[in-house]
C-alpha cells in the first residue's frame, strides 16, 4: 500500500530539496571561482602579429628553440604542428598527420621535436631540420603534455584520462616503461636539481615525484587550496614549482625544498599553460578564458604584475629566455584569422 504524505510533510521535503540544491550550486561556484579576478593592466607591449595557416580551430601547447629561433605550435584542430621562424616572423612549414595533437616539445640538444597525437594515443618524434616524422610510439589514453629527461635520454608523456606516464626512449622511440599515477594526469616537468620528474595528479589535487630510474613514485605532495592541478612549470634555480589549478582559478607556489605551498594567487578562469623566463624571473599564466596573468619572482615569492583579457583563445604561451618575448597563438586574431601574437615586457 502506498502511504500518502501530509501537506506539511510535502512542504518540508520541498523546502529541504531547494536548500540542498542552493547549497550545492553555491558550493560549485565557490569551488570554481566563476568571477574573473580584479583586472590589472598587463605589463606587455605588442610587437607583432603573425598570420598562421589553417582554420580557426583550437591551438594547444607551443615550444621554442631559442638557439635556432624556431617556435613549434600544436594546431590541435588541424592535427598539425606549425613551425615559425621568430626572427623573421614567417611560417617555415606545417607538419601534418598528427591526429588531435596536443603537446609539443622541442629538445634543442637533439634537434628533435616531440608531439602527442592524442587521437591515436601516440607520441611522434620529428626531425627539427626537415620536419620529417621519424617514428611514432604508443602511449596510454589521451596523451597530452611532454617533458624531456636528459639524464636518462627519455621523453615523458602525460596520459591524462589514462592516469599514467609513458616513458619513451628519445632516440629509438622504444617504450621504456609506464608509471601509474592513481588519478588523472596533468602536466609533467623535469627537475634538473634532483633529477626527478614532477607530475600533477589533477583528480587527487597532488604533486607526484617520480624516480626516473626506478620508475617509481617517491613522494605525493597534497596541494591544499587547489582544485584540479593541471598546469606546471618550474624555477629550478630557486627550487620552486608553479602549479595552475584549473578547477578554481588559483596559481600555487610550491617550495621544492620544504615541500610546502608558500603562495596562492588568483588567475583567469581555467588556467592552462604556464611559461617561465628564468633570466628575467617572469612567469606567464595563460587561461582558457583568454586572460593572461603575469608575475615576478622576487626572493622566491611571486608578485602579480598584471592580469587581464589578452585575446579569446589565448590559453597557450611560450617565452624566449634570450629576447624575453612571449608568444600566444590564437584561433581568432583581430581580423578573424588565426594568428600568433607577440609581446615584449614593458608598460
Amino acid at each position: 500500500m502506498t502511504r500518502r504524505l501530509s501537506p506539511r510533510t510535502l512542504i518540508a521535503l520541498a523546502t529541504g530539496l531547494v536548500v540542498a540544491i542552493a547549497a550545492a550550486v553555491v558550493g560549485v561556484l565557490l569551488t570554481r571561482g566563476d568571477a574573473e579576478p580584479p583586472k590589472e593592466a598587463l605589463p606587455l607591449r605588442p610587437v607583432a602579429k603573425v598570420a598562421l595557416p589553417g582554420d580557426n580551430s583550437r591551438f594547444d601547447y607551443a615550444s621554442l628553440d631559442p638557439d635556432r629561433h624556431l617556435l613549434f605550435i600544436a594546431h590541435l584542430g588541424a592535427s598539425q604542428v606549425i613551425e615559425v621562424d621568430v626572427r623573421t616572423n614567417h611560417v617555415v612549414r606545417t607538419i601534418d598527420n598528427l591526429p588531435g595533437v596536443h603537446g609539443v616539445l622541442v629538445v634543442p640538444a637533439l634537434h628533435r621535436v616531440y608531439a602527442t597525437a592524442t587521437e591515436a594515443n601516440q607520441v611522434a618524434a620529428i626531425d627539427e631540420t626537415t620536419g620529417t616524422v621519424l617514428h611514432r610510439s604508443p602511449t596510454g589514453d589521451y596523451p597530452d603534455g611532454l617533458a624531456y629527461d636528459p639524464g636518462h635520454h627519455t621523453v615523458w608523456t602525460t596520459n591524462e584520462s589514462g592516469g599514467s606516464e609513458t616513458v619513451v626512449d628519445a632516440t629509438t622511440g622504444a617504450v621504456r616503461g609506464t608509471v601509474t599515477l592513481g588519478g588523472e594526469a596533468g602536466n609533467v616537468a623535469y627537475d634538473p636539481t634532483t633529477r626527478q620528474m614532477l607530475v600533477d595528479v589533477q583528480t587527487r589535487n597532488e604533486l607526484a615525484v617520480i624516480d626516473p630510474t626506478a620508475l617509481h613514485i617517491t613522494r605525493r605532495m597534497p596541494l591544499p587550496g587547489c582544485g584540479h592541478d593541471h598546469g606546471l612549470t618550474l624555477a629550478p634555480a630557486d627550487r620552486l614549482a608553479f602549479v595552475a589549478c584549473d578547477g578554481n582559478a588559483r596559481l600555487l607556489t610550491v617550495d621544492l625544498t620544504t615541500w610546502r605551498v608558500t603562495g596562492s594567487d588568483q588567475v583567469g578562469q581555467d588556467p592552462d599553460v604556464l611559461a617561465y623566463d628564468p633570466a628575467a624571473r617572469h612567469l606567464y599564466v595563460a587561461a582558457e578564458s583568454g586572460w593572461v596573468t603575469t608575475a615576478d619572482n622576487h626572493d622566491r615569492h611571486l608578485i602579480v604584475t598584471g592580469r587581464a583579457h589578452l585575446a579569446d583563445g589565448a590559453h597557450v604561451v611560450a617565452v624566449d629566455p634570450t629576447t624575453h618575448l612571449s608568444y600566444y597563438p590564437v584561433p581568432h586574431g583581430s581580423d578573424g584569422h588565426s594568428a600568433l601574437l607577440v609581446y615584449r615586457p614593458g608598460p
